[in-house]
């Protein structure tokens, strides 16, 4: 009994100092802001391999996702005659829920397993050390403009998620299931409305600042060579991935 205790004592622990340790770099991040010039170089670079080429995979994955989920709609309401309220469940299921946690969930896999090997090798190989001796602050420069970056782009990505998936919906609804042009669109019309996307967007906002928090402190306390860099790479994507689907469970609580 005593060890069991023992045990879930030591989770705890590892928990609490876990969860503030990417509470601090969250922190020391946005300040980092405050005290330094702005890095917009840096910035734009990480905007650019968040957003720009991560598109592809977003564009695809939206697409199929509202397809899929048209194709199921469609054919669990032609059960009751309303095949015409697809469109609406598509698009408010993309826009609350789907859009944000997987366009999240594709960010997590791609760009916080990134970061947490970039950084993760500057450390094993000494050049964070290397930068603090040159007094450059390794914050401000390698973990703000990854932070501003992915609070950007995710919910930028998420809209994209959305819309594509609003036409990958419509393109099986109306040229599998049969479901007509106009009711479709007039039923999201009559429906659908600001509060479904302000919901998902701040979803994707909070979702944004996890995958970057979480990749760069992975990263930054990296130690063991390169075991270390495949370890914390590993740790990155799964404390993401499920910290995103944990946050989204209160955020959704929390919105209605």
């Amino acid at each position: 009994m005593i060890k069991i205790v023992n045990l879930i004592e030591s989770w705890v622990v590892s928990f609490v100092l876990e969860l503030g340790g990417f509470v601090t770099m969250l922190k020391d991040g946005v300040f980092a802001l405050t005290k330094t010039p702005v890095r917009w170089k840096l910035i734009f670079k990480q905007l650019e391999f968040i957003g720009v080429n991560s598109s592809l995979i977003i564009i695809l994955t939206g697409y199929f996702t509202g397809a899929v989920l048209a194709l199921q709609a469609g054919k669990a309401f032609r059960l009751f005659n309303a095949e015409g309220a697809t469109g609406s469940l598509v698009v408010i299921s993309l826009l609350r829920e789907l859009s944000p946690v997987l366009t999240s969930l594709m960010l997590a896999a791609r760009c916080g397993s990134a970061m947490a090997a970039e950084i993760g090798t500057m450390r094993v190989t000494q050049q964070i050390d290397a930068l603090q001796v040159m007094s450059v602050d390794p914050v401000s420069y390698l973990i703000t403009p990854r932070i501003v970056a992915s609070f950007i782009m995710a919910p930028l990505l998420s809209i994209v998620f959305s819309v594509v998936g609003t036409f990958g919906g419509f393109s099986v609804a109306v040229g599998v299931l049969n479901v007509n042009n106009a009711i479709y669109w007039d039923k999201i019309q009559q429906y659908v409305d600001m509060e479904d996307l302000w919901n998902g967007l701040a979803k994707a906002l909070v979702f944004g600042l996890i995958i970057a928090v979480v990749g760069c402190r992975k990263g930054y306390t990296t130690s063991g060579g390169a075991e270390g860099v495949g370890r914390a790479t590993t740790q990155a994507v799964v404390i993401a991935s499920v910290s995103i689907l944990v946050a989204d469970y209160f955020l959704t609580a929390f919105m209605f």
